[in-house]
């Protein structure tokens, strides 16, 4: 068994390797990468090894790293750890997860305990491993009352690119009526409405952005990767 720790931080790269030596003895190799983008050149050099991945990393995050070594081996076994559990970060992973795919995600405050049969879990027994909480933002993030579908969760991530009704429609293959029934279940879902005496008062997409930002299903890295996707999707367009 080998081993790949994609981790910007030198301590906590130090840390996992007495972690993953401590809970797998039969590793017979580490080897560590500072980004995802080296991250992603590792593991093409290592097509057998397992994946250990931080998410919020410069200039290449682990999700972005992650999903090119899905990608390319959507057999790749990979342990996410983070120190986040917002759902921005729980969507980002769970869209790119393949199909059966053995994966994990411990947040960085887990016990050594914790971190060891996650290890052992996904690696050796082939299972995946979720913490708790992360587990708890799942299932907030799919119950069906209050949180955005996935199709709804890509129509709120247009119009934070600032997308119209109309290129929604074409980029997602929707009618235009569709399209703005999923912006009415965005705005209904995120209390975007205006106050009595108040019509008008809010650009009613504006608002629905800056909320999702602010309960953190939107961040920095969410929009990056949706400016990219977008670009590409342009790309292909114009071909």
């Amino acid at each position: 068994m080998r081993v790949l720790i994609v981790e910007d931080d030198p301590l906590h790269r130090a840390w996992l390797g007495e972690a993953v030596r401590a809970a797998l003895p039969e590793c017979r190799e580490i080897v560590e990468a500072t980004d995802g983008a080296e991250g992603e050149a590792r593991a093409r050099d290592m097509p057998d090894a397992h994946v250990v991945m931080d998410l919020q990393m410069q200039p290449r995050t682990g999700i972005d790293a992650a999903r090119t070594i899905w990608r390319e081996r959507p057999a790749t076994r990979i342990l996410f750890w983070s120190n986040y559990s917002d759902e921005a970060y729980v969507r980002g992973v769970s869209r790119i997860v393949p199909p059966g795919a053995a994966y994990g995600y411990v947040l960085k405050s887990a016990s050594g305990e914790r971190l060891r049969l996650a290890l052992r879990g996904i690696f050796v027994e082939n299972q995946c491993v979720i913490d708790g909480e992360v587990r708890g933002t799942q299932q907030k993030s799919t119950a069906h009352a209050v949180a955005l579908s996935e199709a709804e969760y890509e129509v709120l991530l247009d119009i934070a690119l600032g997308l119209t009704d109309r290129a929604i429609s074409v980029r997602r293959g929707l009618s235009l009526r569709s399209v703005q029934n999923r912006l009415q279940a965005i705005y209904d879902k995120l209390g975007v409405h205006a106050a009595e005496g108040q019509e008008g008062f809010y650009n009613l997409r504006g608002r629905a952005v800056a909320l999702a930002v602010l309960r953190r299903l939107l961040n920095l890295g969410t929009l990056e990767r949706a400016e990219a996707d977008l670009a590409e999707w342009s790309a292909r367009r114009q071909r």
